[in-house]
């Protein structure tokens, strides 16, 4: 192999180390199960509060939203996320109850990512405020 050659070569071989090339895609949010809202919009629930979320395949989103039982759908791609309650039972139950019902269901059309911190799956706004802190169950 002549010098000529070897300079050529090792030229290439540096300037192709040198190249820079896109990040890893964000690994998908495994959502499918039912969560524990343990926090909505920086509030905690009450204590022994039945709101869930209900992350079935195929888009099937439901739960209860501390009072009622909803259901809609929901979408994912990577940690981008939308929740989009269509319809609800609607049961009369203690203030408190309704109040965060209330804060349930107004957060959810505002969630557009989310992400897993500390095994808890974060659900956040586009302004990146925490609407919800879900515990799997």
């Amino acid at each position: 192999m002549s010098l000529k050659s070897f300079l050529i070569a090792t030229t290439f071989f540096a300037l192709s180390a040198c190249q820079s090339t896109a990040g890893p895609e964000p690994l998908a949010i495994e959502l499918t199960g039912t969560w524990h809202i343990e926090v909505i919009a920086g509030d905690p629930v009450i204590d022994y509060s039945p709101a869930q979320l209900i992350f079935s395949q195929e888009g099937k989103l439901s739960g209860n939203n501390s009072c009622n039982s909803f259901f809609g759908e929901y979408s994912q791609q990577g940690s981008s996320i939308t929740l989009s309650p269509t319809g609800s039972t609607m049961k009369a139950c203690v203030d408190a109850l309704m109040e965060q019902e209330q804060r349930v269901m107004t957060a959810m059309p505002k969630v557009t990512s989310g992400q897993i911190v500390k095994n808890q799956l974060v659900l956040q706004d586009a302004n990146g405020k925490t609407q919800f802190v879900l515990s799997k169950l």
